[in-house]
């Protein structure tokens, strides 16, 4: 998977400013449990989760779930590290 590239926005003067809050999305296996695994995957990098903003929803299927969460990161780095860390693990498919 590609990694983000933010040079351009930063020339631009435009992109995601930080600190800042983000919402990440990851997708996976629906019977890994990622409602608790994702959470604590970022707490795990040290980035404040904002729990209160957790969403899930299966696929009609059932077999995937996408759970949504907001994260406070600090630097561009965090903010990298999160997607990364989460695409990382083997019940996550994608981050968004």
């Amino acid at each position: 998977m590609r990694e983000i590239d933010f040079s351009q926005a930063q020339k631009e003067g435009k992109g995601f400013q930080f600190p800042g809050e983000f919402e990440i999305t990851a997708i996976g296996n629906a019977n890994a449990g990622l409602d608790k695994q994702v959470p604590a995957l970022l707490l795990g990098i040290g980035v404040e989760v904002l729990h209160e903003t957790l969403s899930t929803k299966l696929t009609p299927a059932g077999n995937y779930q996408s759970v949504t969460v907001t994260f406070v990161a600090v630097t561009r780095e965090k903010y990298l590290e999160a997607h990364s860390t989460l695409r990382a693990d083997e019940n996550i498919r994608f981050t968004m």
